[in-house]
């Protein structure tokens, strides 16, 4: 017979361990999956994690991609994590991003054709402002009518999808653009691009961004009172009130950080890699991100390689696509499969299993 007994204190090697055997269990259980798919599951999985690195036919165009696929999962991450931290459950970032990128792109577009070199700048802080107004919403109703944070940012996705569409047919749409759908391109046009800084190796401002922001948020929870007052808040909500932590302030400025900085990150996207608003603009980035925040277990370090592994995912993803015929959806259950192997591990970092009943009292 087989229980779980609660650790006296969580396991510091099943914590650092958990991630590594999630991916493994995830290579596994992957490999299951397309061999069911009449694939052989060695390639797949060979074409997902070390083509895109090593293999020189493809390597030469991936590798730039890494980092334009990493940049906007580890921003998003950074700011999700210090509000799961606290207890915060911010589900809506994908919602964020796309009002960022929306606010930010209406901003620059309403200057067309305006080559300035203020335009960028101003663009990236309307969209930081739209995602943190847009995660202020849930924040808000939280604080004064007690509401679930999590169903409120979860519904406001479905509301920036159908805002995102009527500014791709409507008030974003390129007046020049014979009646199909989508802005102006805002990557072509100097003044509202965000190009590559070095060539050939992917990094725009949205991945010094991103860098930025791990480091900042390591700095911010291990050497300033607001990290301190996160940690005690997810720990010990008690305890925290009686140091003077207020859950309302709290709560307010976890969702704003995690939409601001979701927001920039749409801002990023479409002024570089995406390039315009479009329909389909969102790719999941807000949803992929909470699985890169708790595989790299909520620290800023282990999100930075977190937020690489599932930007490779993303990658290989494509190129099994490409190579095998897979299914965009089997590489979504793939990736689906990392969080849920890594939240069923977890449970080991603070339980352990026992054999046998319990002992008499």
């Amino acid at each position: 017979m087989l229980r779980l007994e609660k650790r006296p204190n969580p396991s510091r090697a099943w914590a650092i361990g958990t991630p590594v055997l999630a991916v493994i269990l995830t290579m596994i259980a992957g490999g299951a999956l397309f061999a069911a798919l009449g694939k052989d599951p060695v390639e797949a999985i060979r074409l997902i994690f070390w083509d895109p690195l090593f293999n020189e036919r493809v390597a030469s165009f991936s590798r730039p991609q890494l980092l334009v696929k990493a940049g906007p999962l580890i921003l998003i991450a950074i700011g999700l994590s210090l509000g799961f931290r606290a207890g915060i459950w911010n589900i809506g970032a994908e919602g964020q991003y796309i009002i960022g990128a929306i606010c930010g792109a209406a901003f620059g577009l309403a200057f067309y054709p305006s080559e300035s070199i203020f335009l960028f700048p101003a663009m990236v802080i309307v969209g930081t402002l739209g995602g943190l107004l847009w995660a202020m919403i849930p924040g808000v109703l939280k604080t004064v009518f007690r509401t679930n944070e999590i169903l409120v940012s979860l519904l406001l996705v479905y509301v920036a999808e159908a805002i995102l569409a009527l500014a791709a047919t409507g008030f974003l749409r390129n007046p020049e653009g014979m009646g199909f759908p989508g802005s102006r391109n805002l990557a072509r046009h100097p003044g509202t691009d965000n190009p590559e800084l070095i060539a050939n190796t992917g990094m725009h401002w949205g991945v010094i961004a991103a860098f930025v922001a791990v480091i900042a948020a390591y700095v911010l929870l291990n050497r300033h009172l607001f990290g301190y007052q996160v940690k005690l808040a997810g720990q010990a909500p008690r305890a925290a009130r009686f140091h003077g932590v207020s859950p309302n302030a709290l709560i307010l400025t976890c969702m704003g950080i995690s939409g601001a900085l979701a927001g920039m990150a749409g801002l990023f996207e479409v002024t570089g890699p995406a390039g315009q608003i479009t329909i389909d603009f969102n790719v999941g980035y807000g949803f992929t991100a909470i699985i890169v925040a708790f595989l790299g277990r909520l620290h800023p370090v282990g999100i930075l390689f977190a937020g690489l592994l599932m930007a490779l995912t993303y990658i290989g993803g494509e190129l099994a696509q490409l190579m095998l015929g897979l299914p965009a959806s089997a590489i979504q259950v793939f990736q689906g499969m990392l969080l849920f192997f890594l939240l069923a591990l977890d449970v080991l970092s603070n339980y352990r299993i026992r054999i046998g009943g319990r002992a008499a009292a």
